[in-house]
Parts: C-alpha cells; structure tokens; sequence
C-alpha cells in the first residue's frame, strides 16, 4: 500500500489465516496498528506477524458478549480509537442438500453471517462515538461469489446462504451509517490461489485464480482513508476466473 497508516487502528478477525495474514502483512507495511482476536492458540504457531499485532486469545465471535468484551478495548478516553475492522473469520463446507443437518445449516450461518453482524455492530458503536462526523471509519466484510451468483452455490447450500447473507447485510448496513462517516464494503472472491485451494483441486487451472495478495490488497484499499467515496459495494476480485 502507498496510503501512511500510520497511528490508525484496525480489527482483522480471520488475522491469522491466509488471507488474513496477508492484509495484516500489507497494514503492518503502512503502518497500522492491527488487532487480531483467535480463538484457538494454534492459530498463532503458524501466524508470521505475532510479534507485531494487538493479539486477545480466546474470542469466540459467535459469543456476543466475547465480541462486546474485544471491542471495548477502544473505549474511553485514554483507550486507541478504532478507524477500521476488517472481518475476514468465517467457514466452509459442502454437502447435498439432502444430508445437510439443521446444526451444518446454523453453524454456517453464524461463523459467516453472525460474526460478521457481532463484530459490524460493535465497530459502529466506536466509530460513532470516536468520530462523528464525515471521517468516522471502514468496514469491510467477506462475502463469495456464489452469494451474488447463487447458481454457483450447487452442493454448498449453506454457504452460498450465509455469504449472500454477508453481501446483503454489507449494502444495508452501508446504508444506515453512511451519514456518520463510516463506510462499509465487501470484497467478493472466486476461488482464491491457495495451497489448500490447489491440493483440493489439483487439475484446475491455478494461474486464473486470484492471488491472495490481490485479494488482501483490495481489502486495504477499502478499509483506508484513500477510499472517501466508495460504500455499499460487493466488490469482485475474480482473476481471470
């Protein structure tokens, strides 16, 4: 990134995953100061960025009073103030419709959907409070492609929900704070080039995917004070796929 971050704070939940180290990567580069909740410390033996973020272990995101307890780290008035929290934590999975349980159903629906609202909500409350006014802040959420294309979600019923679930509430949500200064977006990956990625589809052509970084970078841009226009958008990050 070219934008000085510098002294501004961000969330990144899902910081310590693929993606997720890679926007942590690209902030730490700028400056930022980044906040990264786990919930399993093994997350962090993988986590090339430990040494450098504001780590809090244990936060269950679908636990509304754990994401109530994270977030209020940025109040009062000694506390930092909060310009951006980028919500990247989430699940997948597939299965037939017919052997998809009520429990694989919820379960996608809060690590993607609820999380997401928790943490969107919270981010708002600090925001207004920090900054009223025309510079209050960023969100940017993680939405999928087969959640605008839902066609594409054949075999993955629930996860096709819950992401469409994300992009629905990103342009509502857009809506309703935009006069406050906070501007909320979603980035909308295919499926992006990762290892994991291409051990599970070894005869797929990896070169059209888009690159983590690509991703990670159009995150960035979203979440700093460069973008001061751009709201309600489902943003595509599709490669040549």
């Amino acid at each position: 990134m070219n934008t000085d971050l510098s002294g501004l704070n961000y969330v990144i939940t899902g910081g310590t995953g693929a993606l997720g180290s890679a926007v942590v990567g690209q902030l730490l580069d700028a400056g930022a100061v980044c906040h990264i909740p786990t919930v399993d410390p093994k997350e962090l033996e993988r986590f090339p960025h430990r040494n450098q973020c504001q780590i809090a272990e244990r936060i269950e995101l679908t636990d509304e009073a754990a994401v109530e307890s994270f977030y209020a780290r940025f109040d009062g008035p000694s506390a930092p103030r909060l310009w951006a929290s980028i919500h990247i934590a989430g699940g997948f999975a597939m299965s037939s419709v017919e052997a998809t349980s009520k429990a694989d159903f919820v379960k996608l629906m809060q690590t993607n959907a609820l999380t997401c609202f928790l943490c969107s909500r919270e981010a708002v409350k600090r925001m207004k409070r920090a900054a009223p006014g025309p510079s209050g802040g960023r969100i940017v959420n993680v939405a999928a492609r087969p959640g605008l294309i839902p066609e594409l979600g054949s075999g993955m019923v629930p996860y096709t929900t819950s992401k469409a679930a994300v992009a629905a509430m990103t342009q509502a949500m857009a809506a309703e704070v935009a006069d406050s200064g906070i501007l909320v977006n979603a980035v909308v990956p295919s499926i992006m080039d990762t290892r994991v990625n291409r051990e599970a589809m070894p005869n797929a052509d990896h070169s059209k995917w888009p690159k983590v970084s690509d991703v990670a970078a159009t995150i960035c841009f979203l979440a700093s004070p460069s973008n001061t226009s751009t709201r309600g958008g489902l943003v595509p990050v599709y490669g040549r796929s």
